[in-house]
């Protein structure tokens, strides 16, 4: 990775979710725990080697977890089902997922978000994809972005202090648009920068933060604020102020 991971972009979207949280038609979102999410599937990216960290991302322990495990929990926890992991560099063994194997996951991140968007039943009508190398973004995130569907958002983004990062949210029937530009390391950048006008942003700044581990002093630094799951609702330690991220280009070193 040269920079952040991200598969959105930084730019202000059309809409946002903010302090009490509303939808497009004015439903309040804050605290809604989602109904019936079964149409929502999750998508994690676990592809990449991790070149600078010596050892394939979605094998590095972080709290005493690997962080193809943290991910999957992350996005069951926040309601998302079923969970599509999509493995390159290494293959994962993990229980209760749809497991696949992106053979071009050398060109980047846009070829696994293509194969996980191809990977989810057709029963599903929504994804949300997250990303391994982000094991502090809290489920919560994914619950905020699952809400903001269910109130009408087609295409949802969270945002941490107005800044959008990951996860995001994609309807279905923007699927064929987001993987024909999902070229290289892309991911959905280009179709969110193309369709602005489509995307909801949701403030997570509160749920979590979004920090990238891609060498082995990000290791250190997140090592020392992640508590095991379960130990607190975020999974984090008492934390400093978090620095507020900027989006960037993501490759899957």
């Amino acid at each position: 990775m040269n920079g952040p991971s991200s598969l959105a972009d930084s730019r202000p979207a059309a809409r946002a979710l903010m302090g009490p949280r509303r939808g497009r038609c004015g439903t309040s979102l804050a605290g809604v725990q989602p109904a019936a999410t079964a149409g929502v599937a999750g998508i994690l990216l676990a592809a990449g080697e991790g070149s600078r960290l010596g050892q394939p991302k979605a094998l590095v322990e972080l709290g005493g977890e690997p962080l193809a495990r943290r991910g999957v929990a992350l996005l069951r926890d926040g309601g998302a089902a079923p969970i599509v992991v999509v493995t390159g560099a290494v293959a994962v063994d993990l229980p209760g997922v749809l497991a696949v194997h992106n053979p071009d996951w050398r060109s980047g991140m846009g070829s696994s978000l293509v194969a996980g968007l191809a990977t989810v039943p057709d029963s599903c009508a929504a994804a949300v994809i997250a990303l391994v190398d982000q094991p502090l973004v809290g489920a919560e995130a994914v619950r905020r972005l699952i809400a903001a569907y269910q109130a009408g958002a087609r295409v949802a983004v969270a945002a941490y202090d107005g800044a959008a990062r990951n996860p995001v949210l994609l309807a279905r029937e923007h699927w064929a648009a987001v993987t024909a530009l999902a070229v290289g390391d892309a991911g959905a950048r280009p179709f969110l920068r193309a369709h602005a006008e489509l995307v909801t942003s949701v403030e997570c700044g509160d749920t979590g933060r979004p920090d990238d581990l891609d060498t082995p002093a990000d290791l250190d630094r997140l090592a020392g604020l992640v508590r095991p799951r379960g130990a607190a609702a975020t999974g984090l330690a008492p934390p400093s102020r978090p620095r507020r991220p900027t989006a960037g280009t993501t490759n899957q070193d």
